[in-house]
C-alpha cells in the first residue's frame, strides 16, 4: 500500500511538473520580451559560425591607382568562427578565425586566412540585434606557390534576430582591407604592393551562453 501511494504521489508531482513548464516557459519569454534592453550583462559570451560569399571589389596600387584584380568569377567564398564576450549591455570584445578563397581568370585560387581580435557596440530593438564591430589582425595567404603573410582590418555590421534565448540568426557585412607590402622582406620590387579591399555577405548562426 506504501509503495502505491508513493507512486501515486510521483505520478501526480510529474503531472503538475509537465503542466507548470509551459507556464515556467511562457514566463520566461515575457520577460526577455519586456527587458529585451537587459538582455546581455557583463560576463555574457556568444559563438559565431558564418559562411557567405566574398567579393573582390577596389584593389590599388602602391600609388593609389586602380588594379584590375583577374578575378574570375567575381564571387568567391568566406567563413569564420567568432567568440564574443560583453563587457556590459552593448559593449564586447572578441577574437575570430576565418578562410575565404577567390579564383582567378587562369582558375587558380587565392586561399586568405583572417585571424583577428574585434571589438564592438550592439543596438538592441526588441528582437532584433545590430552589432557594428571592428576587427584587426593577422591574414596569412597563398596563391600557387606563393605565400604571403601581413595584415588585415575589418569593418562589420550586422543584422540578428533572437529566435530563442540561446539562439539568433542573422546577415552580416564587412568590408576586407588586405595591405601587401612584399618589398618589406626585401623580396620585391616597391610597384609590387598592393592594397586589395574584399566585400564579405555572410549569414550567421550565433548561440549564446
Amino acid at each position: 500500500m506504501q509503495k502505491s501511494r508513493a507512486f501515486m504521489f510521483l505520478l501526480a508531482f510529474c503531472w503538475f511538473a509537465f503542466q507548470a513548464a509551459p507556464l515556467s516557459a511562457q514566463e520566461e519569454w515575457d520577460e526577455w520580451d519586456f527587458g529585451a534592453m537587459d538582455l546581455y550583462a557583463r560576463g555574457d559570451q556568444t559563438i559565431t559560425i558564418s559562411l557567405g560569399i566574398s567579393l573582390p571589389t577596389v584593389f590599388l596600387d602602391h600609388q593609389g591607382g586602380t588594379l584590375h584584380h583577374n578575378f574570375s568569377p567575381p564571387v568567391g567564398g568566406a567563413g569564420s568562427i567568432t567568440y564574443t564576450h560583453f563587457l556590459g549591455s552593448n559593449f564586447f570584445l572578441g577574437g575570430e578565425i576565418g578562410v575565404s578563397f577567390s579564383h582567378t581568370v587562369g582558375r587558380n585560387t587565392l586561399f586568405i586566412i583572417p585571424i583577428g581580435l574585434q571589438a564592438g557596440w550592439q543596438f538592441l530593438l526588441g528582437r532584433f540585434e545590430f552589432p557594428l564591430s571592428l576587427t584587426f589582425g593577422i591574414a596569412p595567404q597563398r596563391y600557387l606557390d606563393a605565400t604571403y603573410t601581413g595584415m588585415f582590418l575589418r569593418a562589420g555590421a550586422s543584422a540578428f534576430y533572437r529566435f530563442s534565448p540561446d539562439w539568433s540568426f542573422g546577415v552580416n557585412l564587412g568590408w576586407n582591407w588586405y595591405p601587401q607590402r612584399p618589398n618589406e622582406y626585401n623580396t620585391r620590387p616597391r610597384d609590387m604592393n598592393v592594397h586589395a579591399n574584399i566585400l564579405g555577405i555572410t549569414i550567421s548562426a550565433r548561440y549564446h551562453f
